[in-house]
């Protein structure tokens, strides 16, 4: 049985007042489930105490290389050393903002690994590509191409975030929901063989309280990545609690 997880992506928002948010979360967290906060690099340390040792914390980012001249970035073992337990690599924001390629997505979730991180891996279509009929073949290039050979059950989640559907409010019904994590579970089963069974399948993309029963209900769903509705514990709550409804 895979633990389902609830995971919320704060992007470039948060200060350290905004840590109380961490802990009421903290409070509503259910047990049923796994609950990971992501915030900026900066609130990392004060957040694991915030987070009451019932929420997980969370990198954004991290670089590929362990250290060296690369100012501005960070390592996955300096997240290690910040409190961190996880990282996000490959979303969507990264690869059209920063021109990361599918190899750079895979080194950076190599790197997570080695340090010792769960690497939470994204990959999603465009809007141009859905309304082609091409979200199968886009799916399946990216998350072959950023999947490190090293994956498991314990090191790696996949999240399916819909570029079309970050952000703007809109998303793919339940059923094509689950024909792209369908494909991602047979993928994952190409690479690693049984191991992929056990591997989280995330879905992503305006996912909130009103729509969070009907995602969680669609087969090979394992939990979702929030963004702008896991900056609150109001907002979040509710999204958690239907997770472990569906546990």
């Amino acid at each position: 049985m895979r633990r389902k997880v609830a995971a919320g992506n704060w992007k470039m928002f948060g200060i350290k007042a905004d840590l109380t948010e961490i802990t009421a979360i903290a409070a509503a967290a259910d047990p049923a489930v796994d609950t990971l906060i992501c915030p900026p690099a900066t609130l990392i340390t004060a957040a694991v105490p915030a987070a009451k040792g019932t929420v997980l914390i969370g990198g954004q980012d991290c670089h590929h290389l362990p250290q060296g001249a690369f100012t501005g970035e960070t390592s996955a073992a300096m997240l290690v050393d910040a409190g961190a337990t996880h990282v996000i690599v490959g979303h969507s924001e990264r690869r059209r903002d920063h021109l990361e390629s599918n190899e750079m997505v895979r080194a950076k979730a190599e790197a997570a690994i080695e340090a010792g991180l769960i690497a939470l891996i994204c990959v999603g279509e465009s809007l141009e590509q859905r309304e082609a009929g091409t979200t199968l073949v886009a799916i399946a290039t990216e998350l072959d191409g950023s999947l490190p050979n090293t994956s498991t059950a314990a090191n790696t989640i996949i999240a399916y975030e819909p570029i079309w559907a970050v952000g703007t409010g809109h998303i793919p019904t339940p059923d094509q929901i689950a024909e792209v994590h369908g494909r991602i579970r047979a993928i994952l089963r190409q690479r690693l063989g049984d191991e992929a069974d056990g591997i989280r399948i995330l879905y992503g993309g305006s996912v909130k309280a009103s729509n969070a029963a009907e995602i969680f209900a669609a087969p090979d769903v394992d939990g979702a990545l929030v963004g702008g509705a896991s900056l609150k514990a109001s907002d979040f709550a509710p999204i958690i609690a239907a997770l472990a409804a569906s546990a």
